[in-house]
């Protein structure tokens, strides 16, 4: 300040204002080191301690703003990449009848190996692509695995023998690894608990959604005659240059998170971090914490969720590869087949959405998880008991349909592990857990459907139908012992017995440790959704 005259009043007034200004930077930056240390991560802390302010209300027609410019750059980058991954690993189904099977003379199980090499590589994958999602900018880190696939994909129409085949199918596995927990991590970092649940079910639905739009670009694609490449060539080559293109436009589109977003204004940034304080499972931290890492393997509900994803991977790990073939077993054609796969992917989505919309207009997850196994064991009876005649073919199509429903369970299920499991490290350990438990479950899927019991695959459909009922009871253990974890709660805070919800309309969390990276056992503010 030696360039100031001190007796000049104006230059009195300049020299306080930037000590002032000096002193507000001491402070912010001392309220960043301070909550750091406390465990929030530095560039959570940095950014709302340089906003300087505290829980902020968030008015109906606001948050409805907000909620909208979220979807247009999180949810529909989710949806699409979603129906690509669906889609691009589904096509091995249409390819099994369009000639895959005798051009690259595969024999014996080997068809069924196709889809068994995806799941391990993804379980062999899970645990460093969910820590990799942890350290890195997730938007970027997410389009590099989109393009990659989509490049491996294209690669599958050059393959000529099963050797190949397994090389490329085992890289898709490892680059698709990605897509899940990357969009669970996604909807607990942008959306409401309340709204997780429909963001779920809105990508998840793409599975659905695949089917529709697989089975009329198959039946197309395999109408082209007299080409260099076979149909299933160009079907491989067609959609991987798709994906690849696309795995470029999500890196320039996708924020890697709502401190990063600069395609917002710094107002909505600030608003779009505070509409999820009520979540109580914070935006991000880097740190990995050991502790967190011992409570994940220990607690019942995300042991239960690791169980309740396998029993409910292990049916689509077969079906999504025989389906086509077990339909056409019934007495259709192929072009038949291409187009009741159609009708197979609208109930698919069906099942999706009437899930993820009861499940919030009544507020009960765990109930429809059991309510929504019940079609499958129905499906699966009429399956194991009917036989195949011109006269039941229809029936058992139907019934065959009724087994999709466990769609609707892989929605809820991630909807109760991202609503009730806090502590980004503990997030972490918890989806690797339950990704590996279906990448398990959907490897040894296909294994069940042994070639010495086709077409109708007694034995794989009795497995399904015990896996059921194991699921059915890990969601009776979940829903109770989730009401006993809030009762212990609420009995520690003194206040009443609580509901699905988890928050009391009477009850008045403060939510000051939101963004603390406490685990969901720690923070006395979380309350359990079940």
């Amino acid at each position: 300040m030696s360039g100031l005259d001190k007796d000049d009043p104006s230059s009195q007034v300049l020299e306080r204002r930037i000590e002032d200004v000096e002193k507000d930077i001491t402070s912010v930056t001392s309220r960043a080191e301070t909550q750091a240390a406390a465990g929030i991560d530095a560039e959570v802390a940095e950014f709302f301690a340089t906003q300087g302010k505290g829980p902020i209300e968030i008015d109906e027609a606001t948050d409805r703003r907000l909620r909208w410019m979220i979807h247009k750059r999180v949810l529909v980058v989710m949806v699409v990449t979603y129906f690509a991954q669906t889609l691009d690993k589904g096509t091995i189904n249409f390819a099994s009848i369009m000639g895959i099977v005798d051009d690259t003379h595969l024999v014996g199980q080997q068809y069924s190996w196709l889809t068994t090499c995806v799941y391990l590589a993804i379980l062999a994958w899970e645990f460093p692509t969910n820590r990799l999602i942890q350290r890195l900018p997730i938007g970027k880190y997410l389009a590099f695995n989109i393009s990659a696939w989509g490049a491996v994909l294209a690669c599958t129409a050059a393959c000529k023998n099963f050797t190949g085949l397994v090389i490329v199918r085992t890289f898709l596995g490892i680059f698709e690894t990605v897509c899940q927990p990357a969009f669970v991590f996604l909807s607990t970092m942008w959306y409401r608990r309340e709204e997780q649940a429909l963001v779920i079910g809105a990508f998840y639905s793409m599975n659905g959604f695949q089917q529709c739009v697989g089975g009329l670009l198959a039946y197309g694609v395999a109408h082209i005659q007299n080409q260099p490449l076979k149909n299933w060539q160009i079907l491989f080559t067609l959609l991987g240059s798709l994906t690849f293109a696309w795995g470029i436009f999500v890196g320039f589109w996708l924020p890697d998170s709502p401190m990063r977003a600069t395609c917002f204004s710094p107002e909505d940034r600030l608003l779009m971090a505070e509409r999820v304080r009520k979540n109580e499972t914070g935006i991000q931290n880097k740190e990995f914490k050991w502790y967190q890492v011992r409570e994940a393997f220990t607690d019942p509900v995300v042991l239960s969720c690791t169980l309740i994803s396998f029993t409910n991977g292990l049916p689509p790990g077969g079906l999504g590869a025989f389906s086509n073939l077990i339909i056409r077993a019934f007495g259709y054609t192929t072009l038949q087949t291409y187009l009741l796969a159609i009708a197979q992917g609208a109930i698919i989505m069906s099942f999706l959405f009437s899930a993820a919309y009861l499940s919030r207009r009544y507020n009960q997850k765990v109930l429809f998880g059991i309510i929504y196994t019940l079609p499958s064991i129905i499906g699966t009876i009429v399956f194991l008991t009917v036989p195949t005649r011109s006269d039941t073919k229809v029936g058992l199509l139907i019934s065959f349909y009724l087994t999709m429903a466990f769609g609707a369970v892989s929605v809820l299920n991630l909807a109760i592990m991202s609503n009730n499991v806090a502590g980004r490290t503990k997030q972490v350990v918890a989806s690797s857990l339950v990704f590996v438990a279906w990448a398990v479950g959907n490897a040894v899927g296909p294994q069940v459907f042994r070639s010495n019991d086709a077409p109708r695959y007694t034995k794989a459909f009795i497995a399904h139908l015990v896996v059921y009922c194991v699921q059915i009871a890990a969601l009776f253990f979940l829903r109770l012992y989730l009401m006993r974890l809030n009762l212990l709660k609420r009995r520690a805070a003194a206040l009443r017995e609580t509901t699905a919800g988890g928050e009391q309309r009477d009850e008045h969390i403060s939510h000051t440790h939101a963004f603390d990276d406490l685990t969901d056992q720690e923070n006395a503010d979380f309350r359990y959704i079940y």
